[in-house]
């Protein structure tokens, strides 16, 4: 057993000082299936105390950040994503409007509305199937470029990527790139057709070869399986490095997409996956995302106790509303929690 896996153990026993292991940096861990199954279904208290021992060794206490999220280029994305209102197979259904993509100076104007509000991270999403050379994409540079300037973090979300266009976000400066697995490979058919989860892979692949952190998460309710939702987190903590984000987002069941009829998930189980990502990915940022405006104060903190310490802040989510955010303010001042 190496230190690194002893270190997992020792969090199963609340007797042992945990500031006394002095634990070297974390190695990445191939996580047996099984293992993370037994994690997310064994006894709740014992799973939030497990992560919260590895939140506290790991992650800098009682801190959230704060991340603001736009859509700088909405609708008529070619993707078949169920879940989605953006794809342009359910735009009949849901009565999503096409946008062009942003000026430059109007998501700048965003960005440091963003800034003033206490974000220090701003995510830029664009509805697009892959990025295509051009002016939009030179766009999109100036933009991250202009985000940096602010000295905030930036991330985007375009869709698939080539290496040479990862190469220039980096040059650009951008902190993070956001492509989500959503759920199991053996589950992703049934949601997605119109990509494969290997092409998802080999974005994420492109995004670590520039140097760019990555962002990648999933997505709870779609009528996956406990089992997809440990393959899910055992995806993301077996790439090496895992990611250094993993936004936790739940359906919202948007009416005229193939899902709008999906039941919401139990909160507790949005808690059990915040909690097993904690323990299998110790050093990620875990981002409570979409979903959050359904879940009340209580649930929200123990997500925070789980080990969820960045929330998205804003009245929109993409095409999505949000929490009110002077009652995000409010919620965070509540828990003792300090916005960074």
């Amino acid at each position: 057993m190496t230190k690194s896996n002893n270190i997992y153990e020792n969090m199963k026993n609340p007797s042992i000082n945990q500031s006394a292991l002095n634990p070297e940096e974390p190695s990445p861990y191939n996580w047996k299936i099984e293992d993370i199954v037994e994690i997310l279904e064994g006894p709740l208290l014992d799973l939030l105390s497990r992560a919260q021992a590895c939140h506290r060794e790991f992650q800098p206490g009682n801190t959230m950040q704060l991340a603001s999220l736009v859509s700088i280029k909405t609708g008529a994305c070619p993707e078949d994503c169920k879940y989605c209102s953006q794809s342009a197979h359910y735009t009949k259904k849901t009565g999503l409007k096409r946008e062009a993509l942003m000026d430059v100076e109007a998501v700048l104007a965003k960005a440091r509305e963003a800034k003033d509000a206490g974000a220090t991270r701003f995510c830029m999403g664009a509805a697009w199937r892959q990025v295509r050379d051009g002016k939009e994409f030179e766009n999109v540079l100036e933009m991250v470029r202009g985000v940096c300037a602010l000295e905030m973090e930036a991330c985007v979300t375009l869709g698939m990527l080539t290496q040479e266009q990862a190469d220039k976000l980096a040059s650009a400066g951008l902190t993070a790139y956001n492509h989500n697995l959503d759920t199991s490979p053996e589950f992703y058919g049934n949601i997605v057709t119109t990509r494969t989860y290997d092409d998802r892979l080999k974005t994420l692949e492109r995004v670590r070869q520039a140097g760019i952190s990555v962002c990648s998460g999933g997505i709870l309710g779609l009528g996956e399986s406990i089992y997809d939702r440990a393959r899910m987190l055992q995806e993301l903590s077996s790439m090496d490095p895992y990611p250094e984000s993993v936004p936790i987002n739940t359906l919202v069941a948007v009416p005229g997409t193939p899902l709008e009829d999906q039941p919401r998930v139990d909160p507790i189980e949005i808690v059990r996956v915040v909690a097993t990502a904690r323990i299998v990915m110790p050093r990620a940022r875990i981002r409570l995302s979409a979903g959050r405006r359904s879940l009340s104060d209580e649930t929200q903190i123990l997500c925070f106790l789980a080990g969820a310490n960045s929330i998205f802040y804003g009245e929109k989510l993409l095409t999505t509303d949000n929490n009110d955010a002077a009652a995000d303010r409010a919620l965070i001042e509540a828990a003792g929690l300090k916005s960074l």
